[in-house]
């Protein structure tokens, strides 16, 4: 009967989606009925509400839907959403203020004596508009209605024409900002958790071991990761539509010809370019650039670039009066100034004046803070009186949030009801059920998800779709790939839906501006090659998942929060490039081991004369252990030849049969839960029973078709694997025993001068011990205590101190033997300065020439963050996919 229900939801929301019912109500409507009709249905005729639900019932679903709901609006970590109206304000106010206008009419006039050069120029305006508004509506609508006539005018092909405008205003959605992939990472946070579970099961039930090594957890993603990863793919799109209209042109230049406007190409123009272009890219800087480097999250971003666009519409609006620009320079201005303070004083803190130069920079931001929030209040007036903009870009920002969120609130009643009925398990088993692995199942997703966008909005797809299937692909380690090129990808293919008949919203959009002689059918004929281009883009992304991986792990490995080199995700690429290091540079590396042995530390103390010389052996041990991993790499790749066939049929019987586990388990609930008393009949529980019986034969059918020789293969390749991490872990161990030492004696070494101005206030305690009650003078050597603490290897001479302390807090203090063992300490920090600075003279240079040999190789782990030079080495390395599925 779940069946049943099941393919009755399915139904209830394609007829109600396709009679025209608005989605917002058509999604959370479908799973209301159906819900509704299935507890109707078991109350009346069954043991119960839930006898028809596969999971729970109507009090879990409505509990899943009500923590859903709380999840997208109150939940203060998932703030994701939040951009959301922040884009759509800047992207509705840069078209209704008509700049998207100036940049399509100013860049028809640059390109047009290219062949092709119109439709050229309107990719590229779809380019920019796409990283300013993200908007596919307002962005077809405007180009359609400028860029269409010229592009008739001047004999294009209509197919053309049309066909370029339409795939250009769906950059938007590919190109950041954009909605859908901010949509997309609030998705696929939850489903990196229910992936990232399946594949820790997946580790226990198959290795026997409790946890997971964490370099094969599933890796999250976010609004601001996903932006960078679209932005590669984004560009070879619009490089790829250029290309075909570029070539087009050549090939029938009757069909694009170029078209030279009137007018020079004079100093006028040059400033006209100037001021058309430049805002726009400054914005996209400004929006992207801050993410990028780090300085601002997604949600500050888009309230940068909502404040920008309505900056920009300020002066826009009065373009061509006296003082148009006044509010735009005066806010740039300011900026400037905030940016010079920044640089040259650093942060400001009012708490914290301490210096004129302080106070200076402080009196200077707050008069460019107060000149930006007057040319901010300016533009925003301008924008309310002036044919009153800003309300109508309020309102359309309202409307169009107010959408994306119920559809989101609907969409997650609708998942529920769909996983209540067990169609989750059902999409499971087919897709996991397919042969050819991975790449099956992705492709299966991708061609289900193109097929949708004939019929559905991307919001739809993504929200819909998206939960269903993204946690079975992404917890599959044999493709192991990231969260990041998953979104991208289905972005990618969802952006078709915006040109494929016949509800293709871009086509409806530009069939309401376009004049009668523009065809529907020549639209039709115009988005074919485009959408052919879209999945070409799709199979080079997904040929090449470094265009999507790179940008994100390079910001993330060169930001102020980037994880340290200890970081076991990065520990595999970090030891292929200090291999690469030692085969290059390893006599140089031995040689300095060597000169760091002779050196002279005879006058250390004991204990760091062994640490130094045990450091030094073991750094002669790293380049042979770096070598026993490549060899033990090396055996695990040529057993894994044979190993591989057997090992996924293996594992295929045993996931069917942990699925016939599954099922059986359930099915003993309702033979234990049957008889007069419980809430299953005793008919239910017979029937239940016999199912048990005829699956636990099919389970030990399938059990019994594991080859005879897989337990000792599966030893034999576990040993092997079990060697390369052993050798992987001493290598570890091993560097980081090489290190630790240098730098605990460098910094020892560096605290001479530290050590040394500690003496006075040691001396000083005598007096405070004379003169002072007890409980002053322990105050005063614990203070001083706590001071000394601060210095390096200064234990031996705190030691005294403690004993002054004990003593003068004891009942009857003795000042005089309180007074020696400050004179104990005394002793001892005379005699560590004068080893201390003798080191400091002598021996920090060369262990410094030793460090600067080692660092960024043996010592790599023990720095606090990656050169950058590694670190963008290592973003390159993290940015394939690399196959763990025989780990499991």
């Amino acid at each position: 009967m779940e069946l049943f229900f099941l393919a009755l939801l399915v139904i209830l929301m394609a007829t109600a989606l396709g009679s025209g019912f608005p989605v917002a109500f058509a999604l959370p409507g479908s799973a209301i009925i159906t819900i509704g009709i299935a507890a109707l249905s078991g109350y009346i005729f069954s043991s119960g509400t839930d006898a028809f639900f596969a999971h729970g019932g109507p009090s879990q679903w409505l509990s899943a839907g009500v923590t859903n709901f709380r999840g997208i609006y109150w939940e203060a970590e998932r703030d994701t959403l939040i951009a959301i109206p922040l884009f759509v304000f800047m992207g509705i106010m840069l078209q209704r203020s008509k700049i998207a206008e100036d940049l399509l009419v100013t860049m028809a006039r640059l390109f047009g004596p290219v062949p092709g050069g119109l439709g050229i120029s309107v990719v590229f305006v779809g380019a920019l508009l796409a990283a300013t508004t993200g908007i596919v509506g307002a962005t077809v609508v405007a180009m359609g209605l400028i860029s269409l006539p010229a592009m008739l005018r001047n004999n294009y092909s209509v197919p053309l024409a049309t066909g370029t405008i339409a795939a250009s205003g769906t950059l938007g959605q590919i190109i950041p900002p954009s909605i859908v992939l901010i949509i997309l990472a609030d998705q696929l946070a939850s489903a990196v958790d229910q992936a990232g579970a399946i594949r820790q099961t997946l580790y226990k039930q198959t290795t026997g071991e409790i946890s997971m090594p964490s370099d094969f957890a599933v890796v999250s993603t976010s609004a601001g990761e996903m932006f960078l990863g679209a932005f590669l793919p984004g560009m070879v799109l619009v490089g790829l539509y250029m290309a075909f209209i570029l070539g087009f042109a050549l090939i029938n230049p009757k069909a694009a010809p170029a078209v030279h406007h009137e007018g020079k190409f004079d100093r006028k123009f040059a400033v006209q370019v100037f001021v058309t272009l430049v805002p726009p890219l400054a914005l996209i800087f400004l929006v992207l650039g801050s993410i990028i480097a780090g300085i601002a999250t997604v949600n500050q971003a888009g309230a940068i670039g909502a404040v920008g666009a309505m900056v920009m519409a300020g002066y826009r609006l009065r373009d061509g009066e006296r003082g148009a620009y006044s509010p735009a320079i005066i806010a740039i201005l300011s900026l400037l100034a905030i940016a010079l303070v920044v640089s040259f004083i650093g942060a400001i803190n009012i708490k914290r004046i301490e210096t004129s130069q302080d106070l200076l920079g402080l009196v200077i931001a707050l008069i460019a803070v107060s000149l930006l929030l007057i040319a901010v209040f300016w533009s925003g007036w301008r924008t309310m009186k002036i044919e009153d903009t800003l309300r109508g870009v309020m309102v359309e920002t309202a409307k169009t949030t107010s959408l994306v969120f119920i559809i989101l609130v609907g969409a997650a009643m609708l998942t529920s009801s769909f996983r209540a009925f067990g169609g989750e398990e059902l999409v499971k088993d087919f897709l996991l059920g397919l042969p050819g692995g991975f790449w099956a199942q992705f492709l299966i997703v991708m061609m289900v998800i193109f097929i949708l966008g004939f019929f559905l909005d991307f919001i739809e797809i993504a929200v819909v779709v998206v939960p269903i299937v993204a946690p079975i692909l992404l917890a599959d380690p044999s493709a192991n790939v990231t969260a990041v090129w998953l979104g991208v990808m289905i972005g990618l293919n969802i952006q078709t839906s915006f040109l494929t008949p016949p509800f293709g919203f871009a086509l409806f959009y530009l069939r309401g501006v376009a004049p009668a002689v523009v065809k529907t059918i020549d639209m039709y004929k115009g988005v074919i090659a485009f959408i052919g281009l879209q999945l070409f883009a799709l199979a080079i992304v997904g040929l090449y998942p470094q265009l999507v991986n790179y940008l994100p792990n390079r910001a993330s490995l060169l930001s102020e929060t980037a994880p340290p080199p200890k970081n076991p995700r990065l520990q595999y690429c970090m030891e292929n490039l200090v291999y690469e290091d030692f085969q290059q540079n390893g006599d140089t590396i031995l040689s300095a081991i060597q000169t760091a042995e002779g050196l002279d530390v005879s006058y250390l103390p004991e204990d760091l004369q062994k640490d130094l010389a045990k450091g030094f052996e073991q750094a002669r041990n790293a380049i042979p252990q770096m070598t026993a991993i490549v060899d033990a790499e090396e055996a695990v790749a040529a057993a894994a030849g044979d190993y591989r066939p057997l090992h996924g049929e293996v594992r295929a019987l045993e996931r069917d049969a942990r699925r016939i586990d599954e099922t059986i388990e359930e099915l003993k609930v309702i033979v234990s839960r049957s008889g007069e008393t419980g809430i299953y009949t005793v008919a239910q529980g017979e029937r239940a029973q016999a199912r048990i019986d005829v699956l636990t034969v099919e389970h030990d059918a399938l059990l019994a078709e594991i080859p005879a020789e897989w337990e000792g293969v599966n030893k034999t390749f576990a040993d092997i694997q079990k060697a390369e991490t052993k050798a992987r872990q001493t290598y570890r161990r091993t560097v980081d025993q090489a290190y630790e030492p240098l730098g605990e004696v460098r910094l020892i070494l560096s605290d001479a001068d530290k050590l040394a101005s500690k003496e006075a206030e040691i001396e000083g305690l005598k007096e405070a011990i004379s003169n002072l009650d007890a409980a002053a003078a322990v105050e005063q050597i614990e203070a001083v205590r706590s001071s000394v603490g601060e210095v390096e290897g200064a234990s031996d001479i705190r030691k005294g101190l403690s004993a002054a302390r004990k003593i003068m807090r004891g009942k009857t203090p003795d000042k005089d033997e309180a007074i020696a063992e400050i004179d104990n300490s005394l002793a001892e920090l005379k005699a560590d300065l004068e080893w201390r600075e003798r080191g400091a003279a002598e021996l920090q240079p060369q262990l410094a020439a030793y460090d600067e040999v080692i660092k960024d190789n043996i010592g790599l782990r023990q720095q606090s963050r990656l050169p950058d030079g590694l670190a963008l080495d290592v973003a390159a390395c993290l940015s394939g996919h690399r196959d763990i599925s025989l780990n499991f």
